[in-house]
């Protein structure tokens, strides 16, 4: 994954820097409103990261010890570690085997009298089928969260993700499909107040450093709670705004090479290329590839095999349960996302990749298929 970045950020940036306000300030304003405008969302607060944006969604919904946060281990770490900051405990889920998201099927079984919330991730920008999950959450009292952090792009039922739910986190990380370099955003929907949230971001004080400059100064500001520091710059502000210009650019390019590759690659025996979900479109955030016993090689041969090619891989979605830092968790079984974790691999993909790159990947892999 390489972001796509030039002269424009960099104008913004400096832009940014010469205005003299480099924290928190009118240009995280200006993006919490363009990503607000692009995907249809009510409101829309910029946080540090999509990690610190759903703990603070965790908390605002009063979510902590005693409570489970249903996630799937089949995610980036972020999604298991967010309940464990509020006290809460993860309670992992299997995923569906083609997408590689929670499904109604994989929730219901582990939801239990303490369970608080559900984080839906949407696994590598493939969207998952929030309705009917949506609707198993409205009838047990059950919030939903969606871990957006790689869909920003992609698409449910001709809707973009961020548009739906009460709560949908978005990741600017630079693997993502736009970047701010660190960052992520809270889009609020359904009458989730996104006022509170602007202030736990920032201490919980109840007036902004930048509402201070234009107020009189002995109006001090107050901290009825306890609040974080979840902020973003005005410098990966005015970044952002430009790369949210770039979206509709970016997605269409992946999507070409995502063709490109199905195009050369489709025909392959024992590996199962990512596509779009009869309910919405992907981003294409990713490109994973899913190996069988019909493939001749395995995961790590299969990237070793492309590495002495030249060719940069990653292996799949990691699988938290197996990481120490969770070892403490009892869980079901969970053998769709083991299946996943251990035979699947991304392939390069981002902006400015060329055919022939697609080229030298795939036939990169059509060796490898027939040795």
């Amino acid at each position: 994954m390489k972001p796509w970045l030039g002269p424009e950020e960099v104008a913004a940036a400096g832009e940014a820097i010469s205005s003299g306000w480099v924290a928190q300030g009118p240009r995280v304003a200006a993006f919490e409103e363009s990503v607000t405008r692009k995907v249809g969302a009510q409101a829309g607060v910029a946080v540090s990261s999509c990690t610190t944006g759903l703990h603070l969604v965790l908390h605002a919904l009063g979510v902590g010890p005693g409570d489970e946060v249903i996630t799937p281990s089949l995610s980036f770490i972020a999604s298991a570690n967010a309940p464990r900051y509020v006290g809460a405990t993860p309670v992992f889920a299997d995923v569906d085997p083609i997408t590689m998201n929670l499904t109604v099927d994989t929730i219901e079984p582990v939801i239990s009298d303490k369970t608080r919330a559900v984080i839906l991730v949407h696994q590598l920008g493939m969207p998952a089928d929030i309705d009917p999950i949506r609707a198993l959450c409205d009838s047990r009292g059950i919030a939903l969260i969606e871990d957006a952090a790689c869909a920003i792009g992609s698409t449910y039922r001709g809707e973009p993700i961020g548009s739906r739910s009460p709560y949908v986190v978005f990741s600017f990380h630079p693997r993502k499909v736009i970047t701010t370099g660190e960052g992520g955003m809270i889009m609020t929907n359904d009458g989730a107040e996104p006022t509170r949230l602007r202030a736990l971001r920032q201490h919980a004080m109840t007036v902004s450093a930048f509402d201070r400059h234009e107020s009189d100064p002995a109006d001090f500001e107050s901290y009825p709670e306890m609040g974080f520091n979840f902020r973003i710059t005005d410098i990966q502000a005015a970044i952002g705004i430009v790369q949210v210009g770039k979206l509709d650019s970016i997605v269409a390019r992946r999507r070409e090479l995502a063709g490109e590759y199905g195009s050369r690659l489709g025909d392959l025996v024992g590996i199962t290329l990512p596509q779009d979900p009869p309910y919405g479109s992907t981003n294409f955030q990713s490109f994973s590839v899913i190996l069988d016993a019909r493939f001749p090689m395995s995961r790590d041969d299969l990237m070793r095999h492309l590495l002495d090619r030249g060719v940069s891989s990653r292996r799949g979605v990691m699988a938290a349960h197996r990481e120490p830092a969770f070892s403490d968790l009892a869980h079901r079984a969970l053998p769709i996302t083991e299946k996943l974790t251990d035979h699947s691999v991304l392939l390069p993909l981002y902006h400015d990749m060329t055919d022939e790159d697609v080229d030298r990947v795939a036939d990169a892999i059509r060796k490898a298929a027939h040795p």
